[in-house]
């Protein structure tokens, strides 16, 4: 297949679309539905980064994109019994694969943001991570290949229009690439720099204890940066990203942005949450969101009388701002990766807030003294990366 035509555009009235190779054929082979612009954008962002993290750790990786960053980002490690409840495959009556638990962290970490993701796998995909998929409300996937009985059963999604993308593992781009805006053609080296340990070499600060449990989260930061709209700042922890803060103009606004995400998915593992009595038979997304409502500060949404008798079996708790700040003061050892480096330590002050104690930017700031003060400030450890991973 050398083109293949979309059905349009970004928006519906972007017509023509299409996809094409100008030499040879396109890597792909569509195995079910017919995806669309958008769908190939994530996919092939999503493919990068999960190839890269496989290469990285050694693992199965698995990425949940929407709107061409990622929403999550993981490894195969395995879910406790915590994890397997706030990502809601404690029910599953099937063993979870290696990969099944890299897509279960990935969908998992931000289940608002991952609500219709374009899924991409470092492996072929299993019946144990198709049978996760198959519940989740997605536009798509994209792998190397599908066992029999997970091609059968993704095949059912969407009525039977759900999108189903093989590639070829082997595929190697051409060492350019090239994209039109305004009808000007602009042409840059692909972004081939490979993240590894060395890449954390240069630490800056008095700490400099960077366990290899530090080294993989903060790799995994790295790599999802390497493909997220920049500016961005991811939170890493357990193998997986916990908060990624994509596309904002000021680096402190991806911090908190990321930051509270990273928050929220610690907060769902709190007692509090852990709790809560949600009434039979309501659905997956509408407990999403109500847990959303429930830990911010808009509860009283979800908690008003004649209100939250809609979503749960028992009103609970308001769950306090000082609850919150004592539970959230148990999140420990995240590791944190920005694409560009901190221009202020007002960043790194937002960040020990939400448990990090691993920092690795590219550095280069005339004011990098402040923040490795900061950092120092904390007893944070930060490594000094000497390159920027902007995405556009």
């Amino acid at each position: 297949m050398k083109e293949f035509e979309l059905k349009y555009g970004c928006n519906p009235n972007q017509k023509p679309s299409r996809v094409f190779m100008e030499e040879g054929e396109l890597p792909i082979t569509i195995r079910n539905g017919r995806p669309g612009y958008i769908n190939l954008l994530d996919a092939f962002n999503g493919w990068q980064l999960v190839s890269e993290l496989k290469r990285a750790t050694g693992l199965p990786a698995a990425t949940s994109f929407k709107h061409v960053s990622p929403a999550g980002a993981a490894v195969g490690l395995p879910l406790d019994d915590t994890l397997r409840k706030i990502y809601w495959v404690d029910d599953l009556k099937v063993e979870l694969s290696p990969l099944a638990c890299a897509y279960a962290r990935a969908r998992g970490a931000d289940r608002m943001s991952s609500f219709g993701d374009f899924i991409s796998l470092s492996d072929p995909c299993d019946y144990a991570t198709a049978r996760i998929i198959s519940r989740e409300v997605s536009d798509g996937i994209i792998a190397p290949g599908y066992e029999p009985k997970a091609l059968e059963l993704l095949k059912k999604k969407k009525q039977g229009g759900y999108c189903i993308i093989e590639i070829d593992p082997e595929y190697k781009p051409a060492p350019l690439e090239r994209k039109q805006v305004f009808g000007v053609t602009f042409e840059q080296g692909r972004n081939e720099l490979v993240i590894n340990d060395d890449f954390f070499a240069n630490i800056v600060t008095e700490n400099k204890d960077l366990p290899d449990s530090a080294k993989m989260d903060l790799a995994i930061a790295m790599i999802t940066l390497k493909y997220t709209q920049s500016n961005s700042v991811c939170y890493a922890v357990g193998g997986q990203a916990i908060g990624i803060g994509a596309g904002q103009q000021s680096r402190i606004h991806c911090t908190r942005l990321a930051g509270q995400k990273a928050d929220n998915w610690w907060l769902r593992q709190s007692p509090q949450v852990m709790g809560l009595q949600f009434i039979d038979k309501i659905g997956r997304a509408d407990r999403d969101n109500a847990i959303d409502l429930y830990i911010g500060d808009d509860y009283m949404d979800v908690l008003a009388d004649g209100v939250w008798e809609k979503t749960f079996k028992v009103k609970p708790a308001v769950f306090t701002r000082e609850e919150k700040r004592a539970w959230l003061d148990k999140l420990h050892d995240v590791a944190l990766g920005s694409d560009a480096f901190f221009p202020f330590g007002d960043n790194i002050e937002r960040a020990f807030k939400s448990g990090v104690k691993y920092v690795a930017e590219p550095g280069g700031s005339v004011r990098d003294d402040n923040v490795i003060q900061a950092c120092n400030d904390h007893d944070m450890v930060m490594a000094f990366t000497g390159l920027r991973l902007f995405h556009h």
